[in-house]
Formats: structure tokens, sequence, C-alpha cells
């Protein structure tokens, strides 16, 4: 009778979690009652869409999520590895990959699913020189003049802004400069990329050139929309640093653009997903269109940036796709039984 009254539990609690997103379940039928969960990412506020969303999946399943830490790539990696924080929403592979081998792999790391797929990365410059100079490849840039076209600091090399320090790409813009040749006429300019897209988008608006990495989803790529505003450069061959060394990065269209597509996964800790089947399958099965993720994003540069406009923002997406999301939570349920 006992073995009985349990499996119609089980029945019932799976067909609730589709109807009603476990709105109906008392705490003892969740699977994570009593287990504390704490999410990390990086400081780039557009990362947090993700996370909450994931974070929401986890408290319906009964978790006990902490509030999000904002820790960098690397030492998220190592932190999620060595049981010091449960999982990250964010991170990308390849693009990642370094970090991952570094804080143990697939040994202490659940890397199952995509939360994202085909994210792209590469340099970009506006559209209108590059007709009126015809430049389609970063190499082009080796000539002086035209790498001056792109100074903003007066010292005639032209100024790339890349990737913050800690991000990943700051070792391939860096090694790329270097094995194309271009040390002499291209500076890398580094540090906050948020404030210095910021200065490139008003120099944009003011008519000047601009020259630039970016990566999508982002809300970049709204507003300096590739092939209207601005264009991917190709770069003249793959050369890709550390263990991506050797990499094709030409994309299915022929073009290279220096970095392989790339997706996004939520990486847990090994051991809690083991213990936490619900959450390992929640980890596995969510998934986002890569549009919605940039026009969030875009909200979020146009004032709606505050911790409650994101908030509002994930509600909004769980109600519009309150279906996807319900059936997230019930096969988390399922895993659970």
């Amino acid at each position: 009778m006992i073995n009985k009254r349990n499996f119609t539990r089980t029945l019932i609690a799976t067909a609730l979690a589709a109807s009603f997103g476990l709105s109906a379940h008392a705490a003892a039928d969740l699977p994570g009652k009593g287990v504390r969960v704490l999410p990390l990412q990086s400081s780039l506020a557009e990362e947090t869409f993700q996370t909450i969303l994931v974070t929401r999946a986890l408290k319906k399943l009964g978790y006990d999520v902490q509030p999000i830490k904002e820790v960098q790539y690397p030492l998220a990696h190592l932190a999620v590895a060595n049981g010091d924080a449960t999982f990250m929403a964010n991170h990308w592979n390849p693009h990642h990959s370094e970090f991952y081998k570094s804080a143990g792999g697939d040994a202490k790391l659940s890397r199952e699913g995509m939360y994202l797929a085909g994210a792209a990365q590469g340099y970009m410059i506006d559209k209108k020189t590059a007709d009126t100079y015809k430049i389609r490849d970063l190499s082009q840039l080796s000539d002086p003049k035209l790498a001056k076209l792109f100074d903003t600091t007066g010292d005639s090399k032209a100024n790339l802004i890349g990737p913050s320090a800690g991000w990943g790409g700051e070792a391939v813009v860096s090694h790329q400069i270097t094995a194309f040749k271009l040390s002499d006429t291209v500076t890398y300019t580094q540090g906050d990329y948020t404030a210095l897209i910021a200065d490139t988008v008003a120099r944009f608006k003011q008519g000047k050139p601009v020259l630039f990495y970016a990566w999508t989803p982002y809300w970049l790529s709204n507003v300096l929309r590739p092939n209207q505003e601005v264009v991917w450069l190709e770069v003249p061959f793959s050369a890709m640093p550390g263990v991506q060394a050797g990499m094709d990065t030409k994309q299915a269209n022929g073009k290279n653009y220096g970095f392989p597509l790339n997706n996004e996964y939520i990486v847990g800790n090994k051991t809690f997903v083991e213990k936490n089947p619900a959450a390992g399958k929640l980890f596995e099965v969510m998934s986002v269109p890569i549009d919605d993720i940039s026009k969030q994003n875009r909200l979020m540069n146009e004032g709606q940036n505050q911790q409650q406009d994101v908030e509002r923002h994930v509600d909004g997406w769980i109600k519009a796709h309150q279906k996807t999301f319900d059936g997230w939570v019930a096969q988390a349920m399922a895993a659970a039984n």
C-alpha cells in the first residue's frame, strides 16, 4: 500500500508540474527541499537574465537558491568545480575551454545540453568606412594609412576595442594581432568593455570610423546591426591560442571571422548534479533563443537595467513561454523520481 501511494504521488507531482508549474505542491514533495544552491555569473550585467531564469526554475523544484555572486570566468569555473558554488549559466564552449580544462574538466564539472546556440564573435568596423576603403579583412590594417583611420589616441595606430580581462577572448585578440602581423599598426584597447563600447557607439553617431570586438547575444547587435551599420571583418587564416590551437574557425558560409561559433551551457558542479538529478536534468533541457537574449539586453541598454527590471523581464519571458518553462520543470521532476 505504501509503495502504491508513493507511486501515485509521483504521477500527480509530474502532472501538476506540467499543468500548474508546481504551484499546488507541498514543499515536502519537491526534490530540492533543503538543498542550498549558489549561482555565479561574471560582472557583465547582460548575463543576469539567463542566470535568473535558471534560478526561477530551481525554486520551482524547491531548491534554496542564494543570491547570485559575481565572479569572473576563470574563478567561477574553479569555484563550481570545487563545490564552493553550484552552477554558472554562461559557460561558452569552446570559448571558455581553457577555463573548463583548468578547473578539472568533465571530472569535476557537468556540461550537458545547450542553453543557447550559435553565439558569434569577431571584429567589426562601420560599413561606411568598409565600403569607402574596401576593407574586408582585419589583416588589411597592416597598412598604416588604413590603420590610422581608426586612431582614437593620436599615435597613428588603429585602436581595436577588445574584450575585458578575464573573459577569455583577450587571449585570442592578443594572439591574433601578433599572428596577423598587426603589432606595429594596431593597439589592443582593453578596459571596461561596457564603457569603451558606449564611447564607440558615440563615435559612430558622430560619423567617425569604429573598430571593435563584438559578440552575440548582446544589445550592441541591435544598435550597430551587422550588414547595416557595421560589418564583420574576416581574418586571413585561423589562429587560436592555447587548447584551441589548430582549430579551424571558418564558418559554414565560407567566411572566417577569427572565432569559432560557440554554444552556451549551464555548467554545474558534477557531484551536485549526481546527487540532484532534478537540477541536472533542468540544466540539460533549458534552452533559450539567442534573439530573445539580445532583445532583453537592448532593453537594459535603453535604461531598464536595474535588478527589478531584469526580474520583470524574466517574469515576462516565462509568462510568454509558460508551456516551455513548465515543461522544463516537469522533466526535472520526472528525473528526480
